[in-house]
């Protein structure tokens, strides 16, 4: 899952990004309206987490944009403003949920899994070959025996089993797990794969597609 989180205050969106990547999401950071909305419209995102007081572009244009652009985005907005009309006005913009400020982070997590769901119309839990995922307990099994993954390797595996035995390509993996930092001319896809082959064990369940990608 990859987010964009649009938020002016430094230390706040730091703190936030940094949290999120412990859970295995991918945050790239925008500091003002208009590198947020740029951003949107460079990259795919999962999930546009929106402050709503921001500068150069206010909060409330950008997601404007943002839902009039239909780039399959879900929006949560957030604002210190938590009276009911603030919150209805942030629905009738076209965000999809709404989150005042302060809030509890593990709130904050569950809202955008929920959020990204909806973008997939994925299941909570995730069945395929085997292998079971349970994506809000972050618990990955194989016919019963738990596969202890990292937050990156939880990453990967929640978009190939998504995927439904489709194939991903390498570029749409480190797109939709890795941030805007991520150098896409290094093996970090490969090497990671290759590290989950040999958690989940035999026989194998991640295969090659020679020239397109990968395929559970």
């Amino acid at each position: 899952m990859r987010v964009l989180l649009i938020e002016d205050e430094v230390l706040l969106a730091e703190q936030v990004a940094d949290g999120l990547r412990d859970h295995g999401i991918a945050v790239d950071l925008a500091a003002d309206g208009v590198d947020g909305l740029h951003k949107a419209g460079a990259n795919r995102y999962d999930v546009v987490v929106l402050d709503r007081d921001l500068p150069l572009l206010h909060g409330d244009h950008v997601c404007s944009a943002l839902a009039a652009n239909g780039g399959g985005a879900r929006i949560l907005m957030l604002t210190a403003a938590g009276e009911a009309a603030d919150r209805v006005a942030g629905l009738v913009l076209g965000a999809d949920d709404y989150l005042p400020k302060p809030f509890v982070f593990e709130e904050l997590v569950l809202r955008i899994r929920a959020l990204a769901r909806r973008v997939d119309n994925a299941p909570r839990v995730l069945r395929r070959a085997g292998l079971t995922f349970d994506t809000a307990r972050r618990v990955v099994t194989r016919d019963g025996r738990v596969i202890p993954l990292t937050t990156k390797e939880l990453a990967v595996l929640e978009i190939l089993m998504g995927a439904d035995g489709a194939v991903v390509s390498a570029e749409d993996l480190l797109e939709r797990a890795w941030d805007e930092h991520a150098d896409p001319f290094t093996a970090t896809v490969r090497v990671t794969l290759a590290r989950m082959r040999r958690k989940l064990g035999d026989p194998p369940l991640i295969e090659t597609v020679i020239g397109a990608g990968y395929r559970l």
